[in-house]
């Protein structure tokens, strides 16, 4: 255990000296949380003199946009780790060491959350003197609101990692495209029930439309709503244990046939 756990710790280090050693990288991790705030911090001013819904709940759509970048990032964080080691052929040197599979992708959630972290907390930060907003008003919400929409962007990074490990980097781009798929159906900035009955189903498969229905519950009615969240965790429970799984057969098949020795640019 504890051996597994030093291996998980030297993976993360590793990939923390590679956000050390590059200021770019660190600047891309911060600019587009920033830039898609202080979007939305200009239409949310707008807003407020012109919609009676966006006044009554200030930064309804500020904290929207915000946490949408959790998932976001978190999904983006585990897919560049990954690519990165295939991008520099070194998957076959790091699976000739004892790493084990399931250790790689609790090193790849780890860096996903530190890299989230550096990416939306200086935009969320930046947004209270910009725009007198703090979505750190939202309390302990927020930080079950983090926590669900990380989960989501875990399993949506592993499954998309493993369907490269698979087939190699021609899917490279599902990396940046995979989560716009579930924006229109995750109610990040209308409720749900705006979207048509048949569609209705398949937000509710979502983790984020109950994150952001709980949002819109803290912020307009003041209440959280347990329920909700207790959906989102339920509907995660599953796209974790499926993408764990897709990823540990991926992993094994690319090991069978030799894949992990070929990719690379």
């Amino acid at each position: 255990m504890i051996a597994s756990a030093n291996r998980i710790a030297a993976m993360v280090l590793r990939y923390l000296y590679l956000l050390r050693g590059s200021w770019p990288r660190l600047l891309e991790l911060a600019y587009w949380p920033t830039v898609q705030m202080v979007i939305w911090g200009f239409i949310t001013q707008f807003f407020l003199g012109h919609s009676s819904w966006v006044a009554e709940a200030v930064g309804v759509l500020l904290a929207a946009v915000l946490l949408w970048d959790v998932v976001f990032r978190s999904q983006l964080g585990v897919s560049i780790s990954f690519l990165e080691e295939m991008w520099s052929r070194n998957l076959g040197h790091l699976f000739v060491s004892p790493l084990r599979p399931q250790e790689f992708a609790a090193a790849l959630v780890s860096m996903a959350l530190i890299r989230t972290l550096i990416g939306v907390v200086p935009a969320m930060l930046l947004a209270i003197p910009l725009y007198h907003y703090s979505i750190f008003s939202l309390g302990l919400p927020l930080l079950a609101f983090f926590s669900a929409l990380m989960i989501m962007g875990w399993s949506l990074g592993l499954a998309v990692t493993g369907l490269i490990m698979r087939v190699g980097l021609g899917a490279e781009s599902l990396a940046w495209i995979t989560i716009f798929a579930f924006a229109p159906v995750s109610g990040i900035y209308y409720p749900v029930a705006t979207l048509p009955f048949w569609l209705q189903p398949i937000a509710w498969a979502t983790p984020s439309a109950y994150v952001f229905e709980g949002m819109r519950a803290v912020m307009f009615e003041g209440v959280f709503r347990w329920d909700l969240w207790a959906g989102a965790m339920a509907v995660n429970a599953v796209y974790l244990v499926l993408a764990v799984g897709f990823f540990l057969l991926a992993f094994r098949s690319a090991r069978q046939r030799g894949l992990l020795l070929q990719q690379g640019e």
